[in-house]
């Protein structure tokens, strides 16, 4: 056993620059894991900094300079920033308060339906199967109610810290913009000379990681958008809150779509009963999501991610797990940085047991 494992070591680990890489990667890991949450501006900063960087050097390249283009960048970003704020989050906002107003009524035709469910299949549907369905019903909205209190009253110094974020967050960003080269020199002036392996997987990932992230971001604004516009045109109560829970159900493939199937069809079902209405609600955002996996995707990821479905499901799972939403945004990219050291790490060949 002994040998197995020296023989694993010799063959994985004799190579000095595979060594390093394997010490930054278990590093940065730590740090996600254990510091993730205090360094969340700089990390959210950072991620719309690398989104915006493309657009500074398509600037750059139209012979302005750094300093211009860093601004004219900057004061769009801003600009959006602020709409945000203080337009879109307050209309979210609103809606939710209503939707939390409106639970209790809604649940209680909820419930209304079940119980007539026995008279409409009576063959299928039992009083007792119904009672039970409903009592559970019960006993979850008051475990809700007494979560969403504590929630309030625990979230409140959290409130205070999003206030600093909103702060902080486009200070970093014009600074990593800024500042872009010589925080790339000062880190590579940490790692080593020779790093031909880090450079190998690094030149790998660039591509995939700004790839993904500038397509998820257009990818989330352009269902979130289209989506927002169908809802308000049927006259979808809280258009603008499922709109965007539509657009972020893009950040999970395979199951963010259908997680949010579920509140658009509960609420249009509310709305309007079983209508056209609701009908040509579910085809559209059929069609919607159709359109985004067939369309949409192919012509946003250029670079293809070559993962396959199960790996890319699996690791939602277990990189959402570790760091919450950001772990699952940035599952795909992860993965595929697993999957560039895989394949870029140097193996030395098995020598035989009789050679002399």
């Amino acid at each position: 056993m002994l040998n197995v494992l020296k023989g694993w070591l010799h063959r994985y680990l004799s190579d000095q620059e595979a060594v390093v890489l394997l010490i930054l990667l278990i590093i940065g890991f730590t740090v996600i894991l254990t510091m993730g949450r205090m360094l969340a501006p700089a990390l959210a900063a950072l991620v719309l900094a690398y989104l915006m960087q493309g657009l500074v050097s398509w600037l750059e390249r139209q012979k302005l300079s750094h300093t211009l283009s860093v601004n004219v960048v900057f004061s769009g970003f801003f600009t959006a920033f602020l709409l945000v704020i203080f337009v879109v989050m307050p209309l979210i906002w609103e809606q939710v308060t209503h939707l939390l107003n409106s639970l209790p009524s809604m649940v209680r035709e909820g419930l209304q339906l079940l119980k007539s469910l026995p008279e409409v299949y009576p063959g299928f549907v039992s009083e007792h199967q119904v009672a039970l369905v409903v009592t559970t019903i019960n006993q979850h909205l008051a475990d809700i109610g007494q979560w969403a209190f504590s929630f309030s009253i625990s979230k409140l110094p959290g409130i205070l810290a999003l206030l600093v974020y909103v702060i902080l967050i486009p200070i970093l960003v014009f600074f990593f913009l800024k500042d872009k080269d010589e925080l790339l020199h000062w880190m590579a002036g940490i790692l080593p000379r020779r790093r031909r392996l880090i450079d190998q997987v690094a030149d790998e990932m660039n591509g995939q990681i700004a790839n993904y992230i500038r397509g998820k971001a257009v990818e989330i604004m352009i269902v979130g958008g289209v989506s927002y516009i169908f809802f308000a045109i049927l006259g979808l109560s809280y258009s603008a809150l499922l709109a965007v829970l539509v657009g972020f159900s893009v950040v999970v493939p395979y199951i963010g779509a259908t997680v949010v199937t579920l509140p658009v069809a509960v609420i249009g079902f509310f709305q309007w009963g079983a209508t056209d209405q609701f009908a040509i609600l579910m085809i559209g955002y059929g069609i919607i999501q159709a359109l985004d996996g067939n369309v949409l995707v192919p012509l946003l990821f250029s670079e293809a991610v070559n993962l396959h479905p199960v790996a890319i499901i699996v690791a939602v799972l277990v990189f959402g797990g570790f760091w919450g939403f950001w772990g699952v945004f940035f599952a795909i990219p992860l993965a595929t940085l697993l999957k560039a050291v895989m394949n870029a790490w140097p193996a030395v060949e098995e020598m035989d047991v009789g050679a002399g």
